[in-house]
């Protein structure tokens, strides 16, 4: 053998070699990418995409069966602050829905519109204790989860993300605005009386911050 035969051999595989090694194994990788991609046309809808979360339509077509729920689970004004009252525990166990914000009631109440601030109401309704403070929240913006969370029909396991059930609130908060505020003068409500239906968060049981499901001024 001679002595550059015995230097190569004493190295591992000439340079070519690796070269050749190398252009086999890119190729491999290459041929392995191109069987699992599939290609779609520009401008084509991806597959399983018309089965996401919308939030331009989410609202509209869940609030409806929203509304219902929490009509059929609202309590008079005065007979939920008398539970509260009474035994707060034992009336989120009766008449509330346990959220990740807290326990949500749904509750039905005619009274007065009093001071407006920012869009939040306070509402006086006879036969309430003095301590409690009735607010509603009539726009232009609508915030919290109650719309989404009364009921306890609406999951977080019903969407891919925590982002997707945070819009499902919000896209029925804005429904909500066009199907139940619309047509009504929210700047202008101090002194009205109204019937409301809505939903809070318990976070203070002396203090309502209501979204409305349904609201008739007069």
């Amino acid at each position: 053998m001679s002595a550059a035969e015995t230097t190569s051999a004493r190295h591992g595989l000439s340079k070519g070699a690796k070269r050749g090694i190398l252009a086999i194994v890119i190729v491999a990788v290459i041929a392995f990418i191109a069987l699992g991609t599939k290609v779609v046309p520009y401008g084509a809808e991806l597959p399983g995409a018309e089965e996401g979360f919308n939030a331009e339509t989410y609202g509209e077509e869940t609030f409806p069966a929203v509304q219902e729920g929490i009509t059929e689970r609202a309590v008079p004004a005065e007979e939920l602050a008398a539970a509260i009252a009474a035994d707060p525990d034992a009336a989120v166990g009766e008449y509330a829905v346990q959220s990740s914000g807290g326990p949500v009631f749904s509750v039905t109440m005619t009274g007065t519109f009093a001071e407006n601030s920012s869009g939040i109401y306070d509402f006086q309704v006879e036969g309430l204790p003095e301590a409690l403070t009735v607010r509603v929240q009539t726009g232009p913006a609508i915030n919290g989860t109650e719309l989404r969370d009364a009921t306890g029909d609406i999951a977080f396991g019903e969407f891919t993300n925590q982002i997707d059930y945070q819009n499902a609130a919000a896209s029925l908060n804005e429904y909500m605005k066009s199907a139940v505020l619309e047509g009504v003068d929210t700047e202008a409500l101090e002194g009205s009386t109204a019937t409301i239906t809505g939903a809070f968060t318990m976070i203070n049981p002396e203090a309502w911050l209501v979204t409305p499901s349904e609201l008739e001024v007069g």
